[in-house]
């Protein structure tokens, strides 16, 4: 899931539709990478929403480990594909939802392609090599996309439009040297929080179909379930961020106080 990944560069005429022209909700077309504990809520309330076009992309299978808060899957599940499980459990609260399952890994040579296909991007994503990826395609391709991850008590989430709001590299502008942040699969994931960060990122995905004028762009907003608090940290584009920057951007930047 490395490297430098190949997209057309982004239109100017794309981005979050305008006040004056919603997406409709039938028409709307949203990828989620990883079927896991961030995509199953995330995915399961977009269908129930009745979106269009829900694609996901996992080459996971289904684990034992995976049930308590990936609750699409379940323990008949074991041992199939994450898509095919979840592609099934979508189909079930929407019929005639139109489900487009990609069983393989997201890398730099199939990012491209696939995200010019879809209207918003959900980070799903379990590691810090998808996340990037996610973010630089994103911005190469156009297309806006949630970020979120969750790590024991602890998620946050923030929304990224091309050309317009800080990105995730505006934050952390290289990938962490291996050890130094725990990994979801260290440091465990408590399966609520992953849930409650997962419907964020659906009405995100609605919310910027509906030409939303407040997206959670610009702001990190985190949860903490032990002390049941949520923070907002104000961002600004890094005019040197080498993602966002590079893009055409004029802005970028760096958290500035809570709100």
């Amino acid at each position: 899931m490395n490297g430098k990944p190949s997209a057309r560069p982004a239109s100017p005429t794309r981005g979050r539709p305008t006040a004056q022209e919603p997406h409709p909700c039938s028409q709307l077309r949203v990828l989620i990478v990883g079927a896991g504990g961030l995509g199953s809520p995330a995915a399961a309330h977009l269908a129930a929403e009745g979106v269009g076009t829900v694609g996901i992309i996992d080459a996971d299978l289904v684990e034992l480990s995976n049930l308590h808060r990936q609750l699409l899957h379940g323990a008949a599940d074991l041992g199939r594909a994450k898509v095919a499980s979840a592609r099934d459990g979508l189909e079930s609260i929407e019929p005639g939802i139109h489900i487009e399952a990609i069983h393989a890994r997201l890398d730099a040579h199939n990012a491209g392609p696939l995200f010019a296909r879809y209207d918003f991007i959900i980070d799903g994503s379990d590691n810090f090599p998808t996340k990037f990826l996610i973010n630089d395609t994103a911005l190469l391709v156009g297309t806006p996309f949630s970020h979120a991850g969750v790590v024991g008590f602890t998620g946050q989430t923030m929304t990224v439009v091309p050309g317009r709001s800080a990105c995730y590299r505006c934050l952390f502008s290289t990938e962490p040297i291996p050890g130094d942040i725990p990994s979801c699969q260290e440091a465990g994931i408590l399966g609520p929080v992953a849930g409650v960060i997962g419907m964020i990122q659906a009405g995100q995905a609605l919310a910027w179909a509906a030409a939303a004028p407040d997206l959670l762009v610009d702001r990190l907003l985190t949860y903490d379930a032990l002390d049941s608090r949520w923070r907002t940290v104000r961002l600004r584009q890094n005019p040197r961020c080498p993602a966002c920057a590079a893009s055409g951007s004029s802005w970028s930047a760096a958290a500035r106080g809570d709100r």
